[in-house]
């Protein structure tokens, strides 16, 4: 490496972060964006385990409690759409702490909430925040971690968002018989304010952003320097692009002739997954309940199903980095839907049902935050975090479209057994159009081969 520190050579930083250990400093940006997504976790999570106290001291109908359950998903999309291109514009790091800071203090406002008018109101400013923080922070991530392990180490990122989500459930069965339900929202805004500040001052812009926008060599060379332990003083730098790719407007380069309908898939894929994971998420501790377990019993059985991600991550993400990611992703969903069904299939068995929520979350959430992995890697950099955010963006509507479904086919009376049946159906959409983004992405790969090799014969 020690050629790639003069002056003189133009440093692919690409290359020179995969040739590299993952160092510390890599290590801190990882622990810093894995806190990003757990505090994301808690609060996307929180609202469904306080439902049940809430409808209560409320006295709220199940379809009264619909908009509060979606609203921080809808602001959520909304959030995701805007941060995207905008941090492809200013940065990652920006956008990321002002994430932070507005769903932490939007969580924080919901504890004076005295009507579900407001309550309402705060959980969609709030959702703003979440949905530019989960994007950005992947993109963040992706783009310091080298290749041959970027499977691996961004799920390790995203097991924050299930650990998060977990705590949520574990906070909720212990603070809210003690304190009610606003102690839950209290937590989750405190610590993210707390977080915004460690934010500004370890955290680094990406480094690939910064090659992208041109910025000083002093800048660039300071950070890849705490990555390789060594002095940097490379005065120009260069991203592995593939070649071909114009620099169009993020958003209409993710709908350009060559990403549409990779682009389209992965969008289906995330609805589809984020469908049954957020009608569960938000509705399970009600269904448990009406199907006669206790309110403690059902926050702690629901609070396997995110806990169990963990595992799912990090298995999803070893076997990516070895063999067909799209394969591995696909065939977890397609176990998902098989347990999902095998669930509804079960009535009054309370430890086995917990045993299979269990594993169906840690299948789940695996596919779940591999997504994000296959879409980093499918767009280039300087749209990399808006078709990150464009697909969490929109699989968050299919997070509303579950958390009103539930809503209304508990008021039709559909019990446990029957919704959760239900959900094998989203489950196997999503897995068939992962297979087809992995086909169509091997032609792509298979015919940008052959050009190649034509373009050099040529030559």
């Amino acid at each position: 490496m020690s050629s790639d520190n003069t002056p003189s050579e133009v440093l692919n930083v690409q290359e020179f972060i995969d040739q590299q250990r993952f160092s510390r400093y890599q290590g801190l940006i990882l622990a810093l964006c894995f806190l990003i997504v757990a505090a994301d976790g808690f609060d996307t999570a929180a609202v469904g385990f306080v439902a049940p106290a809430l409808a209560k001291e409320w006295r709220l109908t199940w379809v009264q409690l619909g908009p509060v359950l979606s609203a921080a998903l809808i602001g959520s999309v909304v959030g995701a759409l805007v941060a995207g291109p905008l941090a492809d514009k200013i940065g990652r790091k920006r956008v990321l702490v002002a994430s932070v800071v507005t769903f932490g203090a939007l969580s924080l406002a919901s504890v004076q909430a005295d009507s579900i008018e407001a309550l309402t109101l705060f959980r969609l400013g709030c959702g703003i925040g979440l949905g530019a923080a989960m994007p950005n922070a992947t993109t963040m991530i992706s783009e310091y971690v080298p290749a041959k392990h970027r499977g691996l180490l961004v799920n390790v990122m995203f097991c924050g968002f299930t650990i998060g989500a977990s705590a949520g459930g574990f906070a909720a069965a212990l603070l809210i018989p003690a304190f009610g339900w606003r102690v839950v929202f209290f937590a989750g805004g405190v610590v993210p304010l707390l977080l915004a500040v460690v934010l500004l001052a370890c955290l680094p812009e990406s480094v690939r952003f910064m090659v992208a926008k041109s910025w000083p060599a002093a800048s660039i060379n300071k950070v890849l320097s705490r990555i390789s332990g060594t002095p940097m003083e490379a005065s120009r730098f260069k991203l592995h692009e593939e070649t071909g790719v114009e620099k169009h407007i993020p958003v209409l380069l993710i709908m350009s002739k060559r990403y549409r309908t990779g682009t389209l898939l992965l969008w289906l894929t995330y609805f589809m997954g984020l469908l049954v994971y957020f009608l569960l998420t938000s509705w399970l501790p009600t269904l448990l309940k009406d199907s006669g377990m206790t309110l403690k019993q059902a926050s702690l059985i629901t609070a396997l199903f995110p806990l169990g991600g963990g595992i799912g991550s990090i298995v999803c993400g070893y076997a990516m980095d070895r063999v067909s990611a799209h394969r591995v992703v696909a065939a977890t969903y397609l176990l998902t839907g098989g347990l999902l069904w095998g669930i509804g299939q079960l009535t009054g068995e309370v430890l086995f049902i917990g045993l299979l929520i269990f594993v169906a979350g840690t299948c789940l959430n695996g596919a779940q935050v591999s997504v994000p992995v296959i879409a980093a890697d499918f767009y280039p950099t300087h749209g990399r975090a808006s078709g990150i955010a464009w697909m969490l963006g929109t699989g968050r509507i299919g997070g509303i479209v579950g958390s009103m479904a539930g809503a209304n086919l508990l008021q039709a009376g559909l019990g446990l057994g029957a919704i959760v049946s239900m959900l094998a159906i989203p489950s196997f959409i999503a897995a068939f159009a992962l297979l087809v983004k992995g086909s169509v992405a091997h032609k792509q790969s298979h015919a940008s081969v052959i050009s190649k090799r034509l373009t050099s014969g040529s030559e």
